[in-house]
């Protein structure tokens, strides 16, 4: 008299006393089988995510951009973006890497007389940040926003003393956007807005700031490199 012995999926069925008619090699070679696919598809989600986050490395091209602008609002002589007589220059360079969708920037910018010209007593604002953009290539075109951390230096010459010193310092964040544009491969131009504003309070004898976190806006146009 045949009886079934439920295994799940794989019945071993018996025909009388001691005999098989499906041995348990076939659920053993299915048992294998699925586990090596399994292996497989785990190696390659494990490939494709690493190539992934891999490839932007691989494309990335450094960059090279010098700039000029104006500062603008909070602490600047210039309460607003269009409109200012007194605008205040501020210029610099950056340089970084850029991939396919963003990459990473270190800035440099130096504005003199940021508080005013008052004889024998510095007012200039130096900053050095570094940030992370996230700029998506579109054909000739990046939109990009930039976010960072950096030092902000206060009351100083734009001299190798003053810079390398550690008076007036404060760490600062900035926060902007642009939007570059290229002519080829190597060479574009690019327009932006950005913000800063320090993490302590500042003061600058001689000029109406005291004990306040220091913040202005900065617009400005430069040439990109890469």
């Amino acid at each position: 008299m045949a009886s079934t012995l439920n295994l799940g999926r794989f019945p071993a069925r018996w025909v009388g006393p001691g005999t098989r008619r499906y041995t348990e090699a076939g659920k053993l070679f299915m048992m294998i089988t699925i586990a090596q696919v399994r292996k497989l598809c785990s190696i390659g989600a494990i490939v494709a995510a690493l190539s992934v986050f891999a490839a932007p490395e691989v494309r990335a091209q450094a960059f090279f951009s010098p700039f000029i602008g104006y500062d603008f609002g909070g602490d600047s002589g210039c309460l607003t973006l269009r409109g200012c007589e007194e605008k205040k220059l501020n210029a610099g360079v950056s340089f970084g890497s850029l991939g396919k969708a963003g990459g990473f920037e270190q800035e440099f910018a130096y504005a003199k007389n940021f508080f005013g010209s008052v004889s024998g007593q510095g007012s200039s604002v130096l900053t050095l940040m570094s940030n992370v953009m996230i700029a998506p290539k579109i054909g000739p075109v990046r939109p990009y926003g930039v976010f960072g951390v950096g030092l902000m230096k206060s009351r100083v010459d734009l001299t190798a003393g003053d810079v390398l010193s550690f008076s007036n310092n404060n760490f600062a964040w900035d926060l902007g956007g642009g939007l570059m544009l290229f002519f080829g491969e190597h060479v574009g131009i690019r327009g932006e807005l950005r913000h800063f504003h320090s993490f302590q309070n500042v003061s600058v004898p001689g000029f109406a700031v005291d004990n306040t976190k220091l913040n202005f806006g900065r617009a400005s146009v430069g040439l990109v490199l890469k």
